[in-house]
């Protein structure tokens, strides 16, 4: 497996900490391309501060705080000295101290560029599972191959106008209380691709583009969606385009989508081969520049006894393999809309360019874009210029298509997925008890994990620091003294009002953190800054990160994130350890969406039981609260 302190980033946001202001629907007559996203001045709103650089004492001080509950005694003894020597006077924690404030005055972020190219671009393996998160839009029940097309037209019509939305500088501020949040990813979301290398990827924006990619039985169309003026085709005008698409992809697939499963060392060397046609090229430059690609995906034959949920989540996560939908896909782009002819729909998307508030801000539009009943658009037939995208394809291609099947089918039986809504009780119910929901349910993840497993785990959370020009994430180590601490009270004892005291302190102790993450003050990214630039200058890797303790505390065995939406939609993502989970959430007034992943190759992890222990520990640890506090529920 990949590097976990750079693999558990990418995943989604916990959209607890900002607040949008989103315009949430755009007349009929917007168009607006090409796109001025990238310098418009859809995003000239609020000059933010810089990334600050935390105190290397008080981030020691922390880190020695969160490894501890996962080391035994001898190691934190080794660790606590390895950490004392590092930070100690003129140590060579203090020597790379200084070089990261003098490059964290000089930038507006020190980090961006390492963490773009540590947390996604350097990553070698599959963006598939590992790296690519998924959302689940509310099923629909269509009855004809037409209202499949119907629905996937107002999706892509949705999309289309949101992007207008932004491109001509409608989209409002987002804020975090009174603080505004820099708006730069939403300018990202559109246009864009991620393009393979040998050795580290690159990003492709696009600044002008006119066309989508719809893809139909593994074959990829460019469709436009503009006319001449610039003016946006309708839904009547786009389902033409999709009906024109899907009769015209009978003949046999080249199957190129399966190359963008498989590991970017592999699909990096096949991506130059393909390169070396001009046909080949001239089609991998129009998927790579669209606004972004339509999945028309066929019913996924699987076995029956999948809860509906699980399966829509798979689904749209990986395609459930070679003879269903992993190669009705291009993994690179940064925006897929899926929607398969059995009602399951939703997006997947890339995740270098943007974290998880601009996905779910879309998602939640074009979702209820679609819900409305009729199709916009005068009585006219026009059908979009469509081309079927041809590759030529070598020997050695053809052998590597062929690989990437085998690869993929091997990928999509290694992942366990368990989604299911909790209905017990939701966030305003969490919220009467006097607590904050993302908290309650932090605690109640890695309870749930030291229930079946016996110890506790690294725990990830991410955090925004869109506070700050160009911010993406912080690490929130919900793996805390505090945490642990309940947990042992609460599994072993049966004192009601000792449980109390202790999930109060281990509430409090967890949304410290939160604010030291938000703030730019928590400690991951911090320790990433003074390594790369141990490196960057020829320095020895400082002992603090060959140290096992460094290691473990950076083994994320609990990948987890609060999405939020309005619609009744959850994020979905993979482990990002062998033997750990993935596990994002989306709370819900009167219930939570839960989205657990692991993998089947590991004997000690298990999503099914996981999803258990997790519902058994947040209605025990409501009934503690509630016990406690006998007006709130």
């Amino acid at each position: 497996m990949a590097n976990t302190t750079v693999a558990a980033a990418v995943r989604g946001l916990p959209q607890k900490f900002f607040c949008s202001k989103h315009v949430l629907s755009a007349s009929p007559g917007v168009a607006l391309y090409p796109s001025r996203s990238m310098s418009g001045k859809a995003f000239q709103y609020a000059k933010l501060p810089s990334l600050p650089v935390p105190k290397l004492s008080q981030t020691l001080e922390q880190y020695i705080r969160t490894v501890k509950p996962l080391l035994t005694k001898d190691e934190f003894a080794i660790t606590e000295q390895v950490v004392k020597n590092f930070g100690g006077p003129g140590g060579v924690g203090e020597k790379l101290q200084l070089m990261l404030e003098e490059k964290g005055a000089n930038e507006p972020n020190w980090l961006s560029e390492w963490w773009l190219d540590s947390a996604y671009l350097s990553y070698r393996l599959p963006v598939l599972v590992h790296s690519n998160p998924a959302l689940v839009f509310p099923k629909q029940n269509f009855f004809s191959k037409e209202e499949q097309l119907t629905y996937a037209a107002k999706l892509i019509v949705g999309a289309l106008r949101y992007k207008a939305i932004i491109d001509s500088g409608k989209l409002e501020q987002d804020y975090l209380g009174k603080s505004p949040l820099d708006m730069s990813q939403y300018t990202k979301v559109f246009n864009g691709c991620r393009i393979p290398g040998l050795k580290t990827d690159t990003i492709r924006h696009a600044l002008d583009s006119n066309h989508i990619i719809v893809v139909h039985n593994n074959q990829f169309f460019k469709v436009i969606v503009y006319e001449e003026n610039g003016q946006m085709l309708d839904e009547r005008d786009i389902l033409n385009g999709l009906m024109y698409v899907t009769e015209k992809s009978s003949s046999p697939p080249a199957g190129v989508g399966f190359l963008t499963t498989e590991c970017r060392n592999v699909w990096g060397v096949a991506h130059e081969e393909l390169n070396k046609d001009p046909v080949n090229r001239a089609s991998l430059k129009a998927i790579e520049d669209s606004i972004f690609v339509m999945c028309l995906d066929k019913s996924s034959k699987i076995e029956n006894n999948v809860p509906s949920s699980t399966r829509m989540a798979l689904q749209l996560l990986h395609g459930y393999g070679s003879a269903n939908n992993s190669g009705n896909r291009w993994f690179d782009k940064t925006l897929q809309l899926i929607v398969s002819e059995d009602g399951v729909n939703g997006l997947c998307y890339e995740h270098s360019p943007t974290e998880g508030p601009p996905i779910a801000n879309l998602a939640d539009f074009i979702v209820n874009f679609a819900q409305e009943k009729t199709l916009h658009g005068d009585d006219r037939r026009l059908t979009p210029d469509c081309e079927c995208l041809t590759f030529n394809l070598t020997p050695a291609l053809d052998e590597a298509v062929m690989l990437a099947k085998r690869n993929v089918d091997l990928l999509v039986q290694d992942v366990q997925m368990n989604s299911f809504s909790f209905d017990k009780f939701g966030k305003e119910d969490i919220k009467a008890l006097k607590l904050s929901p993302d908290s309650f349910i932090q605690i109640a993840i890695q309870i749930a994990f030291i229930r079946l497993h016996g110890h506790p785990a690294a725990h990830y959370e991410s955090a925004s620091t869109r506070k700050f020009h160009g911010g993406r994430t912080e690490t929130i180590r919900s793996c805390l003294p505090e945490i642990v601490d309940f947990a042992n009270i609460h599994l072993k004892q049966n004192r009601p009002q000792e449980k109390y005291r202790a999930l109060q302190a281990a509430v409090n102790a967890h949304k410290r953190y939160v604010g030291m993450a938000i703030n730019g003050q928590a400690i991951d990214r911090h320790l990433l800054g003074l390594k790369k630039l141990a490196i960057e200058n020829g320095i020895d890797i400082p002992s603090l990160f060959l140290d096992p303790g460094y290691s473990t505390s950076n083994n994320w065995r609990l990948s987890t994130s609060q999405v939020a939406a309005v619609n009744d939609m959850v994020m979905c993502y993979g482990p990002v350890t062998p033997d750990g989970y993935g596990c994002c959430y989306n709370p819900r007034r009167d219930a939570i969406n839960f989205a657990v992943s692991a993998f089947n190759s590991n004997p000690t992890t298990c999503a099914e039981k996981f999803g258990h222990a997790l519902k058994k520990c947040l209605e025990e640890m409501r009934d503690v609260a509630a016990s406690s506090v006998p007006s709130s529920l």
